[in-house]
């Protein structure tokens, strides 16, 4: 456990190259272990809500929608991972998308370590102390970006200038499929509203 869950993430931040090619060639990575970090990610995303220190936490308690807090983690990484994938035909990327999951996934492991961090060091700051906070948590998110910019180098076999293209190529990805999913629930709310209405009418007037 501690090798899959600690030693080899560790192993990735700090060797991301040599770490991502054993992640791809010698199939060190596992989807339990990437699937582990993304409920560990759930479980400190609803857990801050409620148990950051009130020097950094400016959140209402009874304003907790644990659903919400679950799409916050899930929705950014199955865009990340389908705009990537789709546009790894454009530049020519050797990675799967079952690859760039697991990449995206393993590349939460920073991120998790220092909430875990932040979130216990919140409690005992003072309000002069509180940019330590901040930065605790910007190092998680800067590592996370950090394995996710050398994982892509490596599963898609690119350059540096490529990696940027594709990553370019990816935020624009995103954008459009979040774009089209609004769309798509702001047309399926009309549709819904409609039925309703013409059972309404039909109801008061047949029924």
């Amino acid at each position: 456990m501690y090798q899959e869950y600690i030693k080899f993430p560790a192993y990735i931040l700090i060797h991301p190259l040599k770490g991502f090619d054993a992640f791809k060639r010698d199939k060190k990575a596992k989807m339990s272990v990437a699937l582990v970090f993304v409920a560990l990610l759930i479980i400190l995303q609803i857990l801050e809500f409620q148990y950051t220190g009130f020097v950094v936490n400016q959140r209402d308690l009874n304003d907790l929608n644990s659903f919400r807090e679950i799409a916050y983690v899930i929705v950014p990484i199955l865009a990340v991972v389908v705009g990537n994938w789709s546009v790894t035909t454009l530049f020519d990327g050797k990675g799967k998308m079952k690859e760039i999951f697991m990449l995206v996934c393993y590349s939460l492991w920073p991120l998790i370590v220092t909430k875990i961090v932040g979130m216990i060091f919140s409690n005992i700051i003072t309000t002069e102390e509180a940019g330590f906070y901040g930065l605790i948590i910007g190092l998680g998110t800067f590592g996370m970006g950090y394995m996710i910019f050398f994982g892509l180098i490596s599963i898609h076999e690119y350059g540096l200038l490529k990696c940027i293209l594709s990553i370019a190529g990816t935020a624009i990805a995103v954008m459009v499929l979040f774009f089209i999913v609004m769309l798509g629930f702001d047309l399926f709310q009309k549709i819904i509203g409609f039925l309703y209405t013409l059972y309404r009418e039909i109801s008061l007037r047949y029924l």
